[in-house]
């Protein structure tokens, strides 16, 4: 049985009782602090996205998205909320598409853990890269509208829109590959001979830093919501993963789609491989890859067996992360525990990388 993603992450459900939250003291909260705010309050807990267990509010009048830190033990500089206010209210700020900042609070007695609300965008989110249901021409636009997006945020000094200090900036691909072997070495739970082999692989064979940008660090069609209306990026989610860095490693992320192992569970992403790309009207990797160089003059292509050698070791390292969750009891999405079966797929495809560098 091939799982239908789209059915399976789209909406809402009833929040888990270990993430449910009092919807009275948070409704009291909100109408104290959010200007216009006004029950009665109802709070669903969206299907879609692992990490930070991320709420529906609705009212009467509007909606808005709470996203919060998972309850439990968490792994050091994982989960901050904090930073994602952070940056959605800079760029925000620039007219770029994010849903607009509403309010922070590191208040835990509020929803238990830090949290923080942004306004509802309406518009759909793509599960699958190859947009079933869609048609030729607006795939076509929708790729266009990621690159053009991407290549947006690219495009932004840091320090002009108040983010200088947000991450080190340099380094960035060396110290993300020390992080995410750390991360991977917390959370093991078996030998994966591939992995072994990047840890030691990859910090031989850094790519030369471009200009530090703001990075999202999780920039994919699945994280994108398309306009209700148009096939263009209304907003980007998901900016948990989101410093100052390497734009090219940030790109290049989102070009695993093109290689991603398939998987038939709700564990792997989506994949492109194996669909006849231009009958589906979706460009060919080279061709998105030369878009994005055409829009930013930033070119990863001297480099990209090791950017995307490194990107499946990171994935392989968060879905090990989450596996690391499931046995501490802390995961939010009941896919957690099936993802322990993409690591080795991803492993293996980073390392198949790593050799044809």
């Amino acid at each position: 049985m091939t799982l239908d993603r789209q059915q399976v992450f789209s909406g809402t459900k009833e929040a888990a009782p270990a993430l449910r939250l009092d919807s009275a003291r948070l409704e009291n909260y909100l109408a104290a602090q959010v200007e216009g705010f006004a029950g009665p309050l109802t709070v669903k807990q969206f299907k879609g996205g692992q990490s930070n267990p991320t709420y529906l509010l609705e009212t009467p009048a509007r909606g808005y998205v709470l996203r919060r830190k998972p309850p439990g033990k968490l792994l050091p500089s994982a989960h901050a909320v904090d930073r994602e206010y952070r940056v959605i209210s800079a760029l925000s700020g620039q007219h770029f598409p994010v849903a607009a900042p509403v309010l922070y609070c590191a208040d835990e007695s509020v929803a238990g853990t830090a949290f923080y609300v942004m306004s509802f965008v309406d518009g759909r989110v793509f599960w699958e890269p190859q947009m079933p249901g869609s048609n030729a021409a607006e795939r076509a636009a929708v790729y266009d509208s990621m690159n053009e997006t991407i290549a947006r945020l690219h495009s932004f000094d840091p320090a002009q829109i108040g983010l200088a200090d947000f991450g080190k900036g340099e380094n960035y691909v060396a110290r993300q590959v020390d992080r995410w072997s750390k991360q991977y070495r917390a959370s093991e739970t078996e030998k994966i001979e591939p992995m072994e082999r990047l840890i030691e692989w990859l910090p031989r064979h850094i790519p030369p830093s471009g200009p530090a940008r703001v990075v999202n660090g999780d920039y994919r069609l699945d994280n994108l919501i398309v306009a209700r209306d148009a096939p263009h990026v209304a907003a980007v989610l998901d900016w948990e993963l989101s410093t100052l860095g390497d734009p090219l490693a940030d790109f290049s992320y989102h070009l695993m789609a093109w290689h991603m192992p398939h998987s038939e569970s709700a564990a792997g992403t989506g994949s492109l491989v194996g669909h006849d790309l231009s009958r589906l009207g979706i460009p060919s990797m080279r061709d998105y890859v030369d878009a994005y160089v055409k829009r930013t003059g930033l070119d990863p292509r001297p480099h990209l067996p090791v950017y995307l050698a490194y990107n499946f070791f990171r994935i392989a390292a968060i879905l090990q992360g989450i596996i690391g969750r499931v046995r501490d009891g802390t995961a939010t999405s009941e896919f957690a525990p099936a993802k322990a079966e993409m690591i080795r797929p991803l492993a293996d495809k980073a390392w198949e990388f790593a050799q044809s560098a």
